[in-house]
């Protein structure tokens, strides 16, 4: 008895505690959002006035994604600072025969740019494709800044060496910055659209990695943070041929988004982790009451 007792107060109180992050939000919302065309970007202060009028959708975030652009030449002459300090051109990293998988990321992101290498290097760890060997990885920093912090760059390659843990990828993983004029060349080529934004000094950008060919070109991208090994070697053998893919539906994952509620952005990738911690209090919910419900049916007999 005293342990079916102790199991049905944990039940209680997990319901309790999962009825209140469900809740929450919904509260909040209704609170925040009413008359307003889109809930989630709704106003701080409620103006009958603007009912109706616009979604609140903050700019920076109407100028923010990746455009397919396959087939398109990347600007081989545009030229960079490597994680050594040389200047090199793109280039330099083309006409070896081997397809590059090609990730916009800057150094000092707070959450998606880490997210978007540290599910790449897994993927690429599924396959037995190897860097610097079979394909290459050139990562270049859209943040213009941190060309003159080229330690950076260095740092972010040692970690992920290390990550990733195979013989040779250090000559096929490069890691690189540039000022403005030449990142744009590249951004501008394979679509990639990113926004600053002042009050927050943070990039709003989408994740995702491109597969260029051994000639430069646009074969297939991959959206989001987390790649399929076999997509991801599909892709490389395909580029590997100069084939290019079809298009893929862009599903964007936000680096971060309007905070109505603090009139901020805030990370998305936060809402993302809250859906996954109420899916597990629902799951450790359910496993105490299949427990409480056999031991009383053993009580009872």
């Amino acid at each position: 008895m005293e342990k079916s007792s102790a199991i049905s107060a944990v039940l209680k109180l997990t319901l309790l505690m999962s009825l209140s992050i469900l809740l929450m939000p919904g509260i909040v919302s209704a609170q925040k959002s009413e008359h307003y065309n889109s809930p989630l970007y709704s106003p701080k202060i409620y103006d009958p006035n603007q009912a109706g009028v616009s979604s609140g959708l903050p700019t920076a975030l109407k100028n923010v994604g990746i455009e397919q652009k396959l087939n398109g030449q990347l600007p081989l002459d545009a030229q960079f600072t490597d994680e050594n300090g040389n200047t090199v051109k793109l280039g330099d990293y083309f006409g070896n025969g081997r397809p590059i998988i090609l990730a916009l990321v800057y150094y000092e992101c707070p959450m998606l740019c880490n997210e978007v290498l540290n599910g790449l290097t897994g993927s690429l760890k599924g396959i037995s494709f190897d860097a610097g060997k079979d394909f290459d990885i050139v990562a270049i920093s859209f943040d213009a800044r941190e060309n003159e912090k080229p330690d950076l760059a260095k740092s972010k390659k040692a970690g992920y060496l290390t990550r990733y843990g195979r013989a040779g990828a250090e000559n096929g993983w490069h890691f690189l910055s540039g000022t403005q004029g030449e990142i744009d060349k590249v951004t501008n080529a394979v679509g990639f659209n990113y926004q600053y934004d002042e009050a927050t000094e943070q990039f709003a950008h989408a994740g995702g990695v491109i597969v260029i060919t051994p000639e430069g070109k646009i074969s297939r991208y991959l959206y989001g943070i987390d790649y399929a090994p076999k997509d991801l070697k599909f892709g490389l053998m395909d580029s590997a041929e100069n084939k290019i893919g079809n298009p893929v539906e862009q599903l964007y994952l936000y680096c971060f988004h309007y905070d109505p509620s603090t009139g901020k952005y805030g990370l998305a990738i936060l809402s993302i982790l809250r859906l996954f911690a109420v899916a597990t209090l629902l799951g450790i919910v359910g496993m105490f009451f299949v427990f409480w419900r056999n031991n009383r049916k053993k009580g009872l007999s």
